[in-house]
């Protein structure tokens, strides 16, 4: 779907060069095609190339240029524009984050026709189907009136809380999110996930491992969208900790049998080079977990040297903390993530650092 509208229409031949050059592998002449379609006011050339900027993809890393690009096509009418600016504006990207003028991108992003706008609207709303005759003649006034029944105020502070364990903390939020986010965020992971990835800090890079058999997929800042941002909001307010220490939001599945086996989240104090990896990348000072699902049996939540074996019920926030108030590693945090029996394991899993992760 074109991101100007809900309708199709015909690509600018700007684009259609672009995709070409793209598929041959000659990304930096797709760019070039994007600029000249920016040239002849093209939405579309804006919102694509905005989003190539915005996290570097086939395109220089240049987060601040490809926001102004968004904003460009949201001045020209660009839907979709509306919908990343919405996560944009949510995560401050470029300035504190505003989840006020985050919302408003995203009703704007409904009205112009953009489904996955609507879709998270009518979700937060609480309502899983609107008949045709609830709808307004107009469409502006349609996705304003479900948007009002979305108190935003509410992510921005936690629900009430049970402590799990005392030192190291371990803390459980049972109603952290609603039934209708948990299955939204799995819909969102199904058909994306892939092995699970172990960071080696000694070689600075992902990789897959024995010890961990799931499967799992991380939202980067365009596969991300505003009802992620918001648990992460939520989140955020719970620890009190800045948003911009947040890693990219992952998502969790395990199948019958696999586990991720005993392990730290903390950066190993003794892998090389362990002090300048911190002071460059920071510790993972916590660990936030939401439950998606409860209908499995076994999978629980271990920490083997605190005697603590924890069963999530769906909705759940769930975080422990990984390191002292000095930054120094807890060994006490150890942990595994047991093989359900039966069924299937959704999680969400959100690494918070001791500086900013973006």
């Amino acid at each position: 779907m074109s991101s100007s509208a809900a309708g199709s229409f015909a690509l600018s031949s700007e684009i259609v060069r672009a995709e070409q050059c793209d598929a041959a592998g000659r990304h930096t002449e797709a760019v070039d095609w994007l600029v000249a379609g920016v040239r002849r006011n093209d939405v579309e050339a804006f919102t694509r190339l905005g989003k190539r900027l915005l996290v570097g993809d086939r395109a220089p890393h240049l987060p601040r240029e490809g926001a102004q690009f968004l904003l460009d096509a949201l001045g020209r009418g660009g839907a979709e524009a509306a919908a990343v600016l919405s996560v944009c504006l949510a995560t401050g990207i470029n300035a504190p984050p505003d989840p006020v003028a985050a919302w408003e991108c995203l009703i704007t992003a409904a009205v112009r026709g953009w489904p996955p706008a609507q879709a998270q609207i009518r979700v937060l709303a609480g309502d899983a189907v609107w008949t045709d005759r609830a709808r307004s003649t107009h469409e502006a006034e349609y996705w304003r009136r479900i948007a009002q029944r979305v108190d935003l105020s509410r992510w921005t502070s936690a629900p009430p809380a049970v402590d799990v364990h005392s030192s190291p903390l371990i803390r459980s939020y049972p109603t952290f999110i609603e039934p209708q986010i948990s299955r939204w965020i799995i819909e969102r992971a199904k058909g994306r996930l892939a092995p699970a990835l172990v960071y080696d800090a000694s070689v600075g890079r992902t990789t897959t491992h024995v010890t961990r058999t799931n499967r799992s997929v991380s939202f980067n800042f365009l596969d991300t969208d505003f009802i992620c941002v918001l648990v992460q909001t939520r989140m955020a307010a719970a620890l009190r900790l800045p948003f911009r220490h947040f890693e990219a939001l992952t998502v969790l599945h395990y199948d019958v049998g696999q586990q991720i086996s005993e392990h730290f989240d903390f950066v190993d104090p003794n892998v090389p080079d362990y002090e300048r990896h911190i002071r460059e990348r920071g510790q993972r000072l916590v660990t936030f977990l939401v439950y998606l699902n409860d209908d499995y049996a076994g999978g629980e939540t271990e920490f083997p040297r605190l005697g603590v074996r924890h069963k999530g019920v769906s909705g759940e926030g769930f975080f422990f903390v990984n390191a002292f108030a000095d930054g120094r590693p807890d060994v006490r945090t150890l942990h595994a993530g047991r093989a359900p029996s039966s069924g299937e394991k959704w999680i969400v899993s959100q690494f918070i650092k001791s500086q900013p992760a973006f």
